[in-house]
Protein backbone atom coordinates (compact mmCIF):
# COMPACT_ATOMS: atom_id res chain seq x y z
CA UNK A 1 0.00 0.00 0.00
CA UNK A 2 3.01 2.19 0.38
CA UNK A 3 3.83 2.31 -2.78
CA UNK A 4 0.04 2.63 -4.27
CA UNK A 5 -0.09 5.90 -2.28
CA UNK A 6 3.45 7.10 -3.36
CA UNK A 7 2.48 6.33 -6.98
CA UNK A 8 -1.00 8.46 -6.84
CA UNK A 9 1.04 11.46 -5.09
CA UNK A 10 3.09 11.35 -7.81
CA UNK A 11 0.21 11.13 -10.83
CA UNK A 12 -1.78 13.91 -8.63
CA UNK A 13 1.59 16.06 -9.01
CA UNK A 14 1.97 14.98 -13.24
CA UNK A 15 -2.00 15.62 -13.60
CA UNK A 16 -0.95 19.77 -12.14
CA UNK A 17 1.80 19.73 -15.10
CA UNK A 18 0.26 18.11 -18.08
CA UNK A 19 -0.66 20.86 -20.12
CA UNK A 20 -3.35 18.76 -22.96
CA UNK A 21 -1.58 18.68 -26.54
CA UNK A 22 -5.01 18.07 -28.09
CA UNK A 23 -7.96 21.27 -27.62
CA UNK A 24 -10.87 20.61 -25.27
CA UNK A 25 -13.36 18.15 -27.37
CA UNK A 26 -10.52 16.55 -29.73
CA UNK A 27 -9.52 13.24 -28.90
CA UNK A 28 -6.05 12.29 -29.81
CA UNK A 29 -5.46 9.13 -31.90
CA UNK A 30 -4.22 6.39 -30.40
CA UNK A 31 -1.15 4.62 -32.07
CA UNK A 32 -1.67 1.47 -34.26
CA UNK A 33 -0.13 -0.90 -36.94
CA UNK A 34 -0.67 -3.36 -39.24
CA UNK A 35 -0.26 -6.57 -37.19
CA UNK A 36 3.74 -7.47 -36.98
CA UNK A 37 5.31 -10.99 -36.85
CA UNK A 38 6.35 -12.50 -33.03
CA UNK A 39 8.52 -10.74 -31.53
CA UNK A 40 10.74 -13.50 -31.10
CA UNK A 41 10.58 -13.75 -34.98
CA UNK A 42 11.27 -9.76 -35.50
CA UNK A 43 14.53 -8.58 -37.49
CA UNK A 44 16.14 -7.47 -33.61
CA UNK A 45 19.44 -5.79 -33.63
CA UNK A 46 22.77 -7.48 -33.20
CA UNK A 47 24.25 -4.12 -30.92
CA UNK A 48 21.00 -2.13 -29.75
CA UNK A 49 24.24 0.07 -28.43
CA UNK A 50 25.60 1.40 -31.60
CA UNK A 51 22.39 1.43 -32.95
CA UNK A 52 21.67 5.10 -34.05
CA UNK A 53 18.35 7.25 -34.35
CA UNK A 54 14.81 7.65 -33.10
CA UNK A 55 12.30 5.44 -33.01
CA UNK A 56 8.00 5.45 -32.69
CA UNK A 57 6.57 2.46 -30.55
CA UNK A 58 2.91 1.42 -32.29
CA UNK A 59 0.33 -0.92 -30.87
CA UNK A 60 -0.28 -3.31 -33.36
CA UNK A 61 -4.13 -3.24 -32.21
CA UNK A 62 -5.38 -0.09 -30.00
CA UNK A 63 -8.18 -1.42 -29.28
CA UNK A 64 -9.28 -2.88 -25.63
CA UNK A 65 -10.82 -6.24 -25.83
CA UNK A 66 -13.57 -7.37 -23.44
CA UNK A 67 -12.55 -10.74 -21.61
CA UNK A 68 -16.44 -11.58 -21.08
CA UNK A 69 -19.61 -10.64 -23.40
CA UNK A 70 -22.19 -9.49 -20.47
CA UNK A 71 -20.50 -10.28 -17.48
CA UNK A 72 -22.58 -11.56 -14.52
CA UNK A 73 -23.66 -8.31 -11.49
CA UNK A 74 -24.69 -8.62 -8.22
CA UNK A 75 -26.18 -5.26 -7.25
CA UNK A 76 -26.39 -3.91 -5.16
CA UNK A 77 -22.38 -3.94 -4.33
CA UNK A 78 -20.50 -2.76 -1.13
CA UNK A 79 -17.18 -1.20 -1.79
CA UNK A 80 -14.45 0.46 -0.32
CA UNK A 81 -13.70 4.73 -1.33
CA UNK A 82 -10.24 5.84 -0.71
CA UNK A 83 -11.45 8.92 0.25
CA UNK A 84 -8.78 12.00 1.15
CA UNK A 85 -10.01 11.59 4.72
CA UNK A 86 -9.68 8.03 5.13
CA UNK A 87 -11.81 4.84 3.81
CA UNK A 88 -15.71 4.78 3.92
CA UNK A 89 -17.91 2.40 2.34
CA UNK A 90 -19.65 2.74 -0.55
CA UNK A 91 -23.51 1.00 -1.76
CA UNK A 92 -23.45 1.02 -5.20
CA UNK A 93 -26.90 0.33 -6.88
CA UNK A 94 -26.55 1.17 -10.23
CA UNK A 95 -24.38 0.77 -12.51
CA UNK A 96 -26.32 1.77 -16.31
CA UNK A 97 -24.35 5.43 -16.81
CA UNK A 98 -20.74 5.20 -15.46
CA UNK A 99 -17.97 8.39 -15.45
CA UNK A 100 -14.39 7.21 -15.10
CA UNK A 101 -11.59 9.64 -14.53
CA UNK A 102 -8.15 9.54 -14.20
CA UNK A 103 -4.66 10.88 -15.84
CA UNK A 104 -3.97 7.99 -17.72
CA UNK A 105 -7.07 6.61 -19.02
CA UNK A 106 -6.18 3.12 -17.65
CA UNK A 107 -10.26 3.43 -15.05
CA UNK A 108 -11.37 3.64 -18.69
CA UNK A 109 -9.89 0.79 -20.14
CA UNK A 110 -10.40 -1.57 -17.43
CA UNK A 111 -14.11 -1.20 -17.78
CA UNK A 112 -13.77 -1.93 -20.98
CA UNK A 113 -12.00 -4.92 -21.10
CA UNK A 114 -14.21 -6.05 -18.07
CA UNK A 115 -16.96 -5.90 -20.22
CA UNK A 116 -18.92 -2.69 -19.13
CA UNK A 117 -17.75 -0.41 -22.46
CA UNK A 118 -21.68 0.17 -23.03
CA UNK A 119 -21.86 1.78 -19.61
CA UNK A 120 -19.25 4.51 -20.01
CA UNK A 121 -21.46 8.04 -20.81
CA UNK A 122 -18.07 10.56 -21.28
CA UNK A 123 -14.36 10.20 -21.45
CA UNK A 124 -11.47 11.87 -19.82
CA UNK A 125 -8.88 13.17 -21.87
CA UNK A 126 -6.33 10.67 -21.83
CA UNK A 127 -9.22 8.32 -22.82
CA UNK A 128 -8.31 7.36 -26.74
CA UNK A 129 -8.61 3.88 -27.59
CA UNK A 130 -10.83 3.14 -30.07
CA UNK A 131 -14.72 3.07 -29.38
CA UNK A 132 -14.56 5.98 -27.57
CA UNK A 133 -14.21 8.56 -30.02
CA UNK A 134 -18.25 9.64 -29.00
CA UNK A 135 -17.86 10.02 -26.18
CA UNK A 136 -18.46 13.56 -24.74
CA UNK A 137 -15.44 15.36 -22.98
CA UNK A 138 -15.35 15.88 -18.97
CA UNK A 139 -12.01 17.37 -18.44
CA UNK A 140 -10.31 20.23 -19.81
CA UNK A 141 -6.73 20.09 -21.57
CA UNK A 142 -4.97 20.65 -18.22
CA UNK A 143 -6.95 17.32 -16.73
CA UNK A 144 -9.13 19.10 -14.76
CA UNK A 145 -12.75 18.12 -14.16
CA UNK A 146 -15.91 20.12 -15.64
CA UNK A 147 -18.41 19.58 -12.94
CA UNK A 148 -21.18 21.24 -14.56
CA UNK A 149 -20.50 18.65 -17.74
CA UNK A 150 -20.46 15.55 -15.73
CA UNK A 151 -23.55 16.71 -13.60
CA UNK A 152 -25.41 17.36 -17.09
CA UNK A 153 -24.74 13.88 -18.05
CA UNK A 154 -26.66 12.35 -14.85
CA UNK A 155 -24.04 9.37 -13.76
CA UNK A 156 -25.51 6.81 -11.23
CA UNK A 157 -21.70 5.96 -10.48
CA UNK A 158 -18.24 8.36 -10.64
CA UNK A 159 -14.60 6.00 -10.51
CA UNK A 160 -11.82 8.51 -10.08
CA UNK A 161 -8.09 7.70 -8.66
CA UNK A 162 -7.74 11.24 -7.46
CA UNK A 163 -4.96 11.73 -9.95
CA UNK A 164 -7.30 14.55 -12.07
CA UNK A 165 -9.48 17.35 -9.83
CA UNK A 166 -9.35 19.72 -8.21
CA UNK A 167 -10.30 16.55 -6.01
CA UNK A 168 -12.66 18.71 -4.04
CA UNK A 169 -14.73 19.34 -7.09
CA UNK A 170 -14.86 15.39 -7.65
CA UNK A 171 -15.67 14.90 -4.07
CA UNK A 172 -18.53 17.87 -3.92
CA UNK A 173 -20.26 15.43 -7.23
CA UNK A 174 -21.55 13.31 -3.86
CA UNK A 175 -23.82 16.52 -2.94
CA UNK A 176 -26.11 16.26 -5.95
CA UNK A 177 -26.96 12.52 -5.37
CA UNK A 178 -23.77 10.80 -7.46
CA UNK A 179 -22.07 8.15 -5.95
CA UNK A 180 -18.29 8.20 -6.00
CA UNK A 181 -15.93 5.75 -5.80
CA UNK A 182 -12.07 6.29 -5.25
CA UNK A 183 -9.92 3.36 -6.32
CA UNK A 184 -6.50 2.81 -5.96
CA UNK A 185 -4.58 2.93 -9.08
CA UNK A 186 -1.13 1.83 -8.75
CA UNK A 187 1.36 2.28 -11.95
CA UNK A 188 2.38 -1.14 -12.62
CA UNK A 189 1.63 -4.28 -14.08
CA UNK A 190 0.07 -5.67 -10.19
CA UNK A 191 -1.50 -2.45 -9.93
CA UNK A 192 -3.62 -3.03 -13.12
CA UNK A 193 -4.25 -6.63 -12.54
CA UNK A 194 -5.69 -5.32 -8.79
CA UNK A 195 -7.19 -2.44 -10.59
CA UNK A 196 -9.31 -4.89 -12.45
CA UNK A 197 -10.58 -6.06 -9.29
CA UNK A 198 -11.69 -2.96 -7.70
CA UNK A 199 -13.25 -1.50 -10.45
CA UNK A 200 -15.38 -5.37 -10.94
CA UNK A 201 -16.33 -4.75 -7.60
CA UNK A 202 -17.75 -1.79 -8.36
CA UNK A 203 -20.11 -3.28 -11.03
CA UNK A 204 -20.54 -6.12 -8.45
CA UNK A 205 -19.14 -9.05 -10.89
CA UNK A 206 -16.17 -10.21 -9.25
CA UNK A 207 -15.71 -13.41 -11.78
CA UNK A 208 -15.34 -10.42 -14.25
CA UNK A 209 -12.42 -8.80 -12.38
CA UNK A 210 -10.61 -12.09 -11.71
CA UNK A 211 -10.49 -13.44 -15.65
CA UNK A 212 -9.31 -9.95 -16.48
CA UNK A 213 -6.79 -9.60 -13.62
CA UNK A 214 -5.30 -13.10 -14.29
CA UNK A 215 -5.47 -11.85 -18.46
CA UNK A 216 -3.63 -8.89 -17.50
CA UNK A 217 -1.59 -11.01 -15.41
CA UNK A 218 -0.89 -13.94 -17.62
CA UNK A 219 -0.43 -11.63 -20.61
CA UNK A 220 2.45 -9.41 -19.07
CA UNK A 221 4.45 -12.48 -17.90
CA UNK A 222 4.11 -13.80 -21.34
CA UNK A 223 5.63 -10.70 -22.69
CA UNK A 224 8.35 -10.23 -20.32
CA UNK A 225 9.64 -14.01 -20.69
CA UNK A 226 9.23 -13.51 -24.69
CA UNK A 227 11.70 -9.89 -24.34
CA UNK A 228 14.18 -12.12 -21.94
CA UNK A 229 15.04 -14.43 -24.78
CA UNK A 230 15.84 -11.52 -27.22
CA UNK A 231 20.24 -12.18 -27.98
CA UNK A 232 21.22 -8.55 -26.25
CA UNK A 233 19.16 -9.61 -23.44
CA UNK A 234 19.87 -12.91 -23.28
CA UNK A 235 23.67 -12.40 -23.51
CA UNK A 236 23.75 -9.63 -20.32
CA UNK A 237 24.48 -6.63 -22.44
CA UNK A 238 21.50 -4.42 -21.20
CA UNK A 239 20.63 -0.79 -21.96
CA UNK A 240 20.68 2.39 -19.56
CA UNK A 241 17.49 3.77 -20.12
CA UNK A 242 15.33 6.67 -18.16
CA UNK A 243 11.91 8.53 -18.79
CA UNK A 244 11.78 11.92 -19.70
CA UNK A 245 8.20 13.64 -19.09
CA UNK A 246 8.68 16.47 -21.80
CA UNK A 247 6.04 20.03 -22.06
CA UNK A 248 8.19 22.31 -24.01
CA UNK A 249 5.63 25.57 -24.20
CA UNK A 250 5.28 25.07 -19.99
CA UNK A 251 9.32 24.73 -19.62
CA UNK A 252 8.88 20.97 -18.03
CA UNK A 253 11.25 18.69 -17.84
CA UNK A 254 10.71 15.86 -15.54
CA UNK A 255 12.99 12.69 -14.50
CA UNK A 256 10.82 9.95 -13.58
CA UNK A 257 11.79 7.26 -11.50
CA UNK A 258 11.24 4.70 -9.15
CA UNK A 259 7.30 3.91 -8.57
CA UNK A 260 6.31 6.06 -11.00
CA UNK A 261 5.54 3.31 -13.41
CA UNK A 262 8.09 3.66 -15.59
CA UNK A 263 10.92 1.97 -13.62
CA UNK A 264 8.54 -1.17 -13.84
CA UNK A 265 8.73 -0.45 -17.98
CA UNK A 266 12.42 -0.29 -18.17
CA UNK A 267 12.90 -3.25 -16.15
CA UNK A 268 10.48 -5.59 -18.32
CA UNK A 269 12.11 -4.38 -20.99
CA UNK A 270 14.97 -5.77 -20.10
CA UNK A 271 16.59 -1.99 -19.85
CA UNK A 272 18.84 -0.89 -16.44
CA UNK A 273 16.64 1.77 -15.38
CA UNK A 274 19.07 4.51 -14.00
CA UNK A 275 16.83 6.57 -12.47
CA UNK A 276 16.55 3.89 -9.88
CA UNK A 277 20.15 3.41 -9.81
CA UNK A 278 20.67 7.20 -8.73
CA UNK A 279 17.95 6.63 -5.95
CA UNK A 280 15.80 9.16 -7.70
CA UNK A 281 11.81 8.28 -6.62
CA UNK A 282 8.58 9.64 -8.37
CA UNK A 283 8.85 12.53 -10.69
CA UNK A 284 11.46 15.07 -9.88
CA UNK A 285 12.51 18.22 -12.33
CA UNK A 286 15.36 17.35 -14.85
CA UNK A 287 18.31 19.00 -13.57
CA UNK A 288 22.02 18.80 -16.00
CA UNK A 289 23.75 17.25 -13.35
CA UNK A 290 21.09 14.61 -13.61
CA UNK A 291 21.48 13.79 -16.84
CA UNK A 292 25.34 13.76 -17.08
CA UNK A 293 25.12 11.48 -13.92
CA UNK A 294 22.80 9.30 -16.00
CA UNK A 295 24.40 9.30 -19.44
CA UNK A 296 21.47 7.17 -20.60
CA UNK A 297 22.08 4.64 -23.98
CA UNK A 298 17.83 5.59 -24.53
CA UNK A 299 15.57 7.66 -23.37
CA UNK A 300 11.42 7.03 -23.32
CA UNK A 301 9.51 9.92 -24.16
CA UNK A 302 5.60 10.55 -25.01
CA UNK A 303 4.93 11.25 -28.59
CA UNK A 304 3.09 14.74 -27.84
CA UNK A 305 6.31 15.60 -25.42
CA UNK A 306 8.23 14.94 -28.16
CA UNK A 307 7.02 17.16 -30.00
CA UNK A 308 6.37 19.94 -28.14
CA UNK A 309 10.11 20.54 -27.49
CA UNK A 310 10.47 20.77 -31.21
CA UNK A 311 11.08 17.14 -31.88
CA UNK A 312 14.64 15.35 -31.46
CA UNK A 313 16.50 18.15 -33.04
CA UNK A 314 14.86 20.91 -30.74
CA UNK A 315 15.36 18.53 -27.53
CA UNK A 316 19.12 18.55 -27.95
CA UNK A 317 19.72 21.90 -29.26
CA UNK A 318 17.92 23.07 -26.31
CA UNK A 319 19.24 20.89 -23.78
CA UNK A 320 22.99 20.25 -24.39
CA UNK A 321 23.56 18.44 -20.98
CA UNK A 322 20.75 15.47 -22.68
CA UNK A 323 22.72 16.38 -25.76
CA UNK A 324 25.89 14.48 -24.67
CA UNK A 325 24.97 12.13 -23.13
CA UNK A 326 25.16 8.18 -25.15
CA UNK A 327 21.27 8.64 -25.89
CA UNK A 328 21.33 12.44 -27.28
CA UNK A 329 24.55 11.51 -29.38
CA UNK A 330 23.37 8.64 -31.13
CA UNK A 331 19.99 10.36 -31.68
CA UNK A 332 18.81 7.49 -29.45
CA UNK A 333 14.86 8.25 -28.19
CA UNK A 334 11.78 5.78 -28.45
CA UNK A 335 8.45 7.93 -28.48
CA UNK A 336 4.98 6.48 -27.57
CA UNK A 337 1.49 8.12 -27.58
CA UNK A 338 1.02 9.68 -24.11
CA UNK A 339 -2.38 7.83 -23.86
CA UNK A 340 0.09 4.41 -23.98
CA UNK A 341 2.82 4.49 -22.98
CA UNK A 342 1.90 4.90 -18.75
CA UNK A 343 -1.15 3.43 -19.17
CA UNK A 344 -1.77 0.05 -17.17
CA UNK A 345 -4.10 -2.08 -17.97
CA UNK A 346 -5.75 -4.81 -20.51
CA UNK A 347 -3.07 -3.32 -22.79
CA UNK A 348 0.22 -3.75 -20.61
CA UNK A 349 1.50 -6.74 -22.65
CA UNK A 350 0.95 -4.29 -26.16
CA UNK A 351 3.00 -1.54 -24.98
CA UNK A 352 5.48 -3.55 -23.89
CA UNK A 353 5.41 -5.19 -27.40
CA UNK A 354 5.45 -2.38 -29.48
CA UNK A 355 8.21 -0.57 -26.88
CA UNK A 356 10.49 -3.69 -27.32
CA UNK A 357 10.24 -3.46 -31.08
CA UNK A 358 10.86 0.13 -31.32
CA UNK A 359 13.80 -0.36 -29.20
CA UNK A 360 15.38 -3.99 -30.36
CA UNK A 361 13.55 -3.87 -33.78
CA UNK A 362 13.41 -0.67 -34.91
CA UNK A 363 13.48 -1.01 -38.55
CA UNK A 364 10.80 -3.45 -38.70
CA UNK A 365 8.90 -1.23 -36.07
CA UNK A 366 9.03 2.34 -38.34
CA UNK A 367 7.96 0.32 -40.77
CA UNK A 368 5.11 -1.38 -40.17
Amino acid sequence: MKRARRAITTLVAAALLFTGCATAGEQPASSSSAPAVPLADAEVLDDPLAYEGASTAAIADAAVHAVMEHPTQSLPATVVSHDRDGDVDVVVGDTSRVITLDISGSLAATVWGLGFGETLVARDQSTTFPGTEDLPLVTSGGHTVNAESIIALEPSVVITDGSVGPRDVVEQLRDVGIQVVFVVNDPSFSGAAALAEDVAAVYGAPDAGAALAAHITGEVDDKIDEIATLPSIASGEKLRMIFLYLRGASGVYYLFGEESGADELITALGGVDVAGELGRSGMQPMTDEAMVAADPDLILVMTDGLASVGGVDGLLESKPAIAITAAGQHRRFVDMADGEILSFGPRSADVLDALARAIYAPAASDAS
